[in-house]
Formats: C-alpha cells, structure tokens, sequence
C-alpha cells in the first residue's frame, strides 16, 4: 500500500484473515460500499439536475470480473455483477425521467490500477491468451463507447451493458 501511495495513488485497505468470518464481511462490506453503494449514491445526486434540464444519460463502470471472475477477486467479482443489475434496475426507474442508464464492462485494460496484470511481460502474455483481440486495451478504446452512450445516437438505449473485452468471454 505504501509503494502505491509513493506513486501519488490514493488507497485505502483493510485486514482480512480469510479464517476469520469478521473479517471476510468487513471486506465484502467494503467493496459493495465503494462499488455498488457510491455508485448507486452518485445516481441519486445527479438525477435532479437530468430532471431540470429534461433528459440524461448515465454510464456505470463494472468489469468484465461481472462475467468472467478473477481468481481470488471474489467480493470484487460480486461486486461488479451487482453493477450490471443496478443498471438495469435504475433504468427501469429513471426511463420515465428521460434518463438512461447503461453500462461499461472494461476488461483488461492498460492502466495504472491494472498494471499488477500487465507490468511483467510474462504475465501480460497469460492474460493476452484470454482475449481472441491478443492486445491489453488502451482508455480510449473505451472512451468512445461512453461517448456514445452519452450521445443522441444512443437516445433509444437504456439498461444494457457494453463489454470492451477484447473477446474475453462475457456473457452470464
């Protein structure tokens, strides 16, 4: 944690002896707090100014972990599938305001919070063999799917979820 913070990352942790139930569901707490709950927060907070100007358009970010889970990621894997239902619930909700809400499900792509996958080269070749594309994904190759979304092309599409996977199995 502190090499990250050295790197100017904000990060936060917490102690979890997997023998120990307490710590399991402080960890799973965590991860829905800061995965589902804020997102599901930071909808809430925007949806009055959508409803003043007559329309919006929200993308939640889940992962391609929603569909295919990374090993020993389990309370994160959860985590991101829960995003895909909370994107089909708060479009249900909010299409009556005029406001969609979809989703991006990125899948191995070449940032800062992904570089533990990618960093050794060795390792960045195994995770290659998963996606038929056999390249990491760069932020722009999901920049323009949210453009998209946000976009009037997009005015008659609510509650689905793109996958910028590179072919990475993603379906449930």
């Amino acid at each position: 944690m502190n090499i990250l913070q050295g790197e100017g990352l904000s990060v936060t942790g917490t102690v979890c002896h997997v023998g120990k139930a307490e710590d399991r569901e402080r960890l799973v707490a965590m991860v829905l707090d800061v995965n589902v709950k804020a997102t599901a927060l930071m909808t809430k907070a925007v949806v009055p100014e959508m409803e003043k100007r007559g329309s919006g358009s929200v993308v939640i970010v889940a992962s391609i972990g929603a569909f295919t889970p990374f090993p020993g990621l389990g309370p994160y894997n959860v985590s991101k599938t829960a995003l895909l239902g909370l994107t089909k619930n708060l479009a249900l909700e909010l299409a009556p305001k005029n406001i969609r809400v979809n989703c991006l499900a990125p899948g191995l792509i070449r940032t800062n919070f992904s570089s533990v996958l990618w960093k050794d080269k060795e390792r960045e070749d195994r995770m290659k063999e998963f996606m038929h594309i056999r390249r990491l994904g760069k932020p722009e190759d999901c920049a323009g799917i949210v453009s998209f979304l946000c976009s009037e092309d997009a005015s008659y599409i609510t509650g689905e979820t793109v996958v910028v996977g590179g072919g990475t199995p993603s379906r449930l």
